[in-house]
């Protein structure tokens, strides 16, 4: 595991990145029939392009990467009292430049990235197309997140970048955020899925 440091003028912004075989975080890590429920309660489901379900099955998906790079970050407010209505705040500009670097690794790496899906960057506040059985319009920057795909984030986080996801005790932001994306690609001699150019 790495950990990298920067600061901001409303934040400290901690990153982790872990490595692993795709496989064993396949099995050690993936749930998709609990957490399913979740994202069902969700007003989201079924109405974003980013979300389950899917017209396909994500295991077969993932199944053909034998690696995962994990990518965590932890957003430490400077204000402690700031209203929970402020994370989002925290959270777009970080969102925005993992979403991109997750897009360059994905072509360089040859793989598939999961971002992070709320709100779309991309569509401007527009309603998803999704929901007017209209087609994707931006296929090429959308990624579903690892939570979509049945991953246990809490688990994710703990284990493999040693971060404890915080929650909100009432009005007040947590201690701090956590955001988890990731990457899964080809090891460079994976021949049933080789790197492309």
């Amino acid at each position: 595991m790495q950990k990298k440091t920067t600061n901001h003028t409303t934040c400290t912004v901690e990153r982790y990145t872990a490595e692993m075989d795709a496989a064993a975080y396949i099995d050690g890590f993936h749930n998709a029939d609990y957490f399913i429920k979740f994202c069902q309660q969700c007003g989201n489901y079924g109405r974003r392009y980013g979300c389950p379900p899917f017209d396909y099955d994500p295991l077969t998906v993932i199944e053909r990467y034998d690696k995962v790079r994990i990518i965590g970050v932890k957003i430490v407010p400077c204000d402690k009292t700031l209203p929970l209505e402020a994370a989002n705040d925290l959270m777009e500009p970080v969102t925005k430049e993992l979403n991109k670097e997750l897009l360059e690794m994905e072509k360089s790496l040859g793989g598939m990235s999961f971002g992070f899906v709320g709100s779309c960057p991309y569509c401007g506040g527009v309603p998803c197309a999704r929901i007017e059985g209209m087609p994707y319009k931006h296929p090429d920057k959308v990624r579903p997140s690892l939570e979509a795909f049945g991953f246990d984030m809490g688990k994710t986080a703990k284990e493999l970048l040693g971060l404890e996801i915080k929650w909100s005790k009432g009005l007040l932001i947590p201690e701090y955020l956590t955001l988890v994306c990731g990457i899964f690609y080809p090891s460079l001699f994976n021949a049933k899925n080789p790197v492309r150019n």
